[in-house]
């Protein structure tokens, strides 16, 4: 991805307005230290942005714009950039995980040997949209594992063409002994 078209998008909620059912997400972008909101112009979907072919250009304008809302950064609470898309994961991506999944046990040796050895990544269904926390909030742990760990994962987002549209980081929260 070109850097000079990066831009801070993401949904978030207004701190001084109630979240809840009348209270959609909004969408917006991240220009000089305050996030403009992009549902005025039109753009009340992330998804549909990350679509756009003219996504770049398109975010240049609209930062530009003098006429719509902005809020400062203390004034919103960041969302998931999840709309209704399904989470997928790619696994064992590092070389220090490989071994760190092999000492686990017999098994894991054998089947992650075979993943860096396979022709494409181990791709698996993680999670429903429904189940990702925002920024900030309490992440799950399954209450029949005694082994969860964090682990910080690099997260890119695919438009419906299978082209890069965004990346951002994430927390994957794994039940080691499951």
């Amino acid at each position: 991805m070109n850097l000079t078209n990066a831009f801070r998008i993401g949904r978030f909620h207004p701190t001084s307005q109630p979240v809840g059912a009348e209270s959609p997400a909004h969408v917006g972008i991240f220009v000089d230290e305050a996030v403009v909101d992009l549902g005025a112009a039109g753009h009340a979907s992330l998804t549909a942005l990350l679509e756009r072919d003219d996504l770049p250009a398109l975010l240049r304008e609209l930062s530009a714009r003098p006429d719509l809302p902005r809020y400062s950064q203390g004034a919103v609470r960041w969302l998931t950039p999840v709309e209704r898309q399904e989470v997928w994961a790619v696994g064992v991506t590092y070389l220090r995980s490989k071994a760190a999944r092999m000492e686990e046990s017999e098994f894991s040796a054998t089947a992650y040997d075979r993943v860096y050895e396979a022709e494409r990544p181990e791709l698996f269904f993680k999670s429903m949209p429904e189940k990702v926390v925002h920024p900030g909030e309490a992440v799950g742990i399954r209450a029949d594992s005694r082994w969860s760990v964090p682990e910080p994962e690099f997260v890119f987002f695919l438009n419906a063409r299978g082209a890069l549209a965004g990346f951002s980081v994430g927390n994957d929260m794994s039940a080691r002994d499951i």
